[in-house]
């Protein structure tokens, strides 16, 4: 059920966050928006509150564990509880390693992994102690298969199918009840390529998204699909794009 669910959406203030977070708030959630771009999380949770939906927001830079902290008490404190948290936030700055351009590695170790990290230290004590919850998160088909200009990228969403798998597995032996889901998501049209500074990169992602991309409400699907099963039941990978893109 998702009804009444208590649910912090990351990287919400545009794409496949907030494409998520108005759907589970259509569907009876209560919603925690956070990212980084304060004017849009407050004009998402205005038009979902419009809407008749339940939903408040942070500004949340993911590489903080204060401010991933912070975005937990702010659901406790108005909600009672957490009872998940799809950790969206992303950066894919692709680029030839012959670019060297070190500095954007950095950012994506940063964001998609230290990110995922700092959310699930935030939520694992309250999870763990009331021995339910459920963690969310978005890799890519780049986490399940290496490309040129992806080595970063794809290391970092690597790190994110194992640490979720490991998660997963703990949960089940120390008896948490603690569910892990991770998404493998193709060819998305969000803000992603944006983040992509090299020209020639960024040239050939664009011609791929123009000529397969899918709206990001499929991926909010399969989050939703995943929250709604049975608390008995983990479905723990999903990998989802364009039928007619060859990943």
């Amino acid at each position: 059920m998702i009804e009444d669910k208590v649910i912090i959406v990351t990287g919400a203030s545009s794409g496949i966050g907030e494409a998520t977070a108005r759907l589970l708030a259509r569907q009876g959630a209560n919603i925690v928006l956070g990212a980084r771009r304060d004017d849009k999380l407050k004009q998402i949770a205005v038009e979902i509150e419009t809407n008749g939906g339940r939903a408040i927001y942070r500004q949340l830079d993911v590489t903080s564990q204060a401010d991933n902290d912070a975005i937990v008490k702010l659901a406790k404190d108005t909600f009672g509880r957490i009872d998940a948290i799809f950790l969206n936030a992303g950066l894919m700055p692709n680029s030839p390693l012959s670019a060297m351009r070190t500095h954007e590695w950095h950012q994506m170790v940063d964001v998609n992994i230290k990110g995922v990290l700092n959310g699930v230290a935030a939520v694992l004590p309250a999870f763990t102690e009331q021995k339910s919850g459920h963690v969310i998160a978005n890799s890519s088909v780049a986490g399940l298969k290496a490309y040129p200009g992806g080595a970063v990228y794809g290391g970092t969403k690597w790190f994110v199918k194992d640490f979720m798998e490991v998660l997963r597995m703990e949960a089940a032996q120390e008896g948490t009840n603690i569910r892990a889901t991770t998404i493998y998501p193709a060819a998305i049209n969000t803000e992603l390529l944006g983040t992509i500074s090299h020209a020639g990169m960024a040239d050939a992602m664009q011609k791929t998204y123009d000529k397969y991309g899918i709206a990001p409400e499929r991926i909010a699907n399969v989050v939703a699909f995943a929250i709604d099963q049975p608390e008995d039941t983990t479905i723990n990978e999903f990998t989802v794009g364009p039928a007619n893109q060859p990943w």
